[in-house]
């Protein structure tokens, strides 16, 4: 073999040796507009000079059957508008930017949304929200590589939220078994999930810190997407007036609670739930030029007592 033939080898192998390590970025979607999605019609009562989030819905086109059957399109639609609605009473309105539908790799419909391995148990010495900042969670790489071949690249991705819909979205948590001294990890095949800035902090890339995944629409009461921009947009956990943090609460009453309520409470005794939400960074007003006007963006990886929040936090144990 000539010399300069035996370098080229080298050099292939050394190529595709690296490929094996270094696997193609995933093919990212050709995203359309969803048919017979009237965008006109729900964004019909947005005004000027009014608080607003802008809201993007992704639908994969090839979803398997059966998800489709029990969590189509239209529903998704319906759980927006009564999002609208629950917000509209807080003083937000909710801007539908677009509702896209494409082939999407099927390896990303079902996904771990942290690295479950780095995950800690309660620690008893704080509250949630304290140790949330100690030890944020840390997306998954199959969930970074989905979001990411997934959502369009845009100036405002950092500013827009994004409604994912996928069909299986497992968070893992440790369960509390006596008192602190035994945990066990708990998964939860969840319906929505909405990885708040409280619990990632900065361990989710700018660019895809607005999104959310559906993976399931609840029929009955609409309420699933009204809930998780609530943990997006208010940036609290299961909480509601008496009711302190915690992963998983069943009552009435709050919106962000596990239930059928739609409340966003303000002032000391409602936690500060109103305020929080008008001020988060996903949050404009249009000037009298029509340009978007922020709120600040979060100071300090925007965790419960982030700077942006202050006179606005409750001091839990």
């Amino acid at each position: 073999m000539k010399p300069g033939a035996r370098i080229l080898t080298l050099f292939l192998t050394l190529v595709l040796g690296l490929a094996a390590f270094f696997p193609a970025a995933a093919r990212e979607p050709d995203w359309r507009p969803a048919e017979g999605v009237d965008l006109a019609a729900i964004n019909a009562d947005i005004a000027d000079d009014v608080p607003t989030v802008d809201v993007g819905l992704y639908y994969p086109s090839n979803l398997d059957p059966k998800f489709r059957e029990a969590a189509p399109l239209s529903g998704f639609i319906d759980e927006f508008e009564e999002a609208k609605r629950i917000f509209a009473k807080a003083g937000v309105q909710l801007n539908l930017l677009f509702v896209k539908t494409a082939e999407v790799d099927p390896s990303f419909f079902a996904l771990r949304s942290t690295r479950s391995e780095l995950e800690m148990p309660g620690n008893p010495f704080v509250n949630m929200y304290v140790a949330q900042s100690r030890d944020p969670s840390i997306l998954s790489p199959e969930a970074l590589e989905a979001f990411d071949a997934m959502i369009e690249k845009d100036a405002r991705n950092d500013r827009t939220v994004y409604l994912l819909v996928l069909q299986n979205v497992y968070m893992t948590y440790f369960e509390d078994l006596d008192g602190g001294r035994n945990w066990a990890p708990k998964v939860v095949n969840t319906g929505g999930l909405s990885f708040p800035s409280y619990m990632y902090g900065s361990e989710i890339p700018r660019r895809l810190r607005g999104v959310i995944t559906l993976t399931r629409h609840d029929g009955e009461r609409n309420r699933i997407i009204a809930h998780e921009l609530g943990h997006k947009l208010m940036n609290v956990s299961h909480e509601y007036k008496e009711q302190s943090p915690q992963h998983e609460i069943r009552a009435e009453g709050g919106l962000m609670l596990y239930g059928g309520g739609t409340d966003i409470p303000s002032g000391a005794e409602g936690r500060w739930h109103k305020e929080r939400l008008h001020k988060s960074p996903y949050v404009y007003r249009r000037n009298a030029g029509g340009k978007k006007v922020w709120n600040p963006d979060y100071a300090a990886d925007g965790f419960y007592y982030d700077p942006i929040y202050e006179g606005v936090a409750v001091e839990f144990d």
